[in-house]
């Protein structure tokens, strides 16, 4: 194993909050739109077409998971990945599926769910 010599407790927690957060379209979603960079809630609400409230509870629940973080600038939250590695995981991720079902994701959209 590259990187990680014993697998402990944490390591598998870790992971599981991971699949969590990935098994909900919206977070997931979120997750890959905070790819390009930090974003506010009501940017979110535009780019994905979903209420402010599923926003919200998405980013709650996403912030609980440890993988985003939110800076507050005023009256507004910047949301972000927690961890810059994280974008380039999930971009692996995204490229597995496409190698394990290339038809699955096209420009017009995933179609494997």
């Amino acid at each position: 194993m590259e990187g990680v010599t014993t697998v402990t407790p944490p390591h598998t927690a870790a992971l599981a909050r991971l699949g969590h957060a990935l098994s909900d379209g919206v977070r997931t979603r979120i997750l890959l739109v905070l790819r390009a960079g930090p974003a506010t809630p009501s940017q979110l609400v535009e780019a994905l077409g979903v209420s402010k409230q599923v926003v919200s509870n998405q980013l709650a629940c996403l912030r609980g998971c440890g993988l985003v973080s939110a800076t507050k600038e005023g009256r507004r939250s910047w949301y972000r990945l927690a961890a810059p590695h994280l974008g380039a995981a999930l971009g692996d991720l995204l490229e597995l599926v496409v190698t394990v079902d290339p038809e699955c994701c096209t420009p017009d959209g995933c179609t494997c769910a």
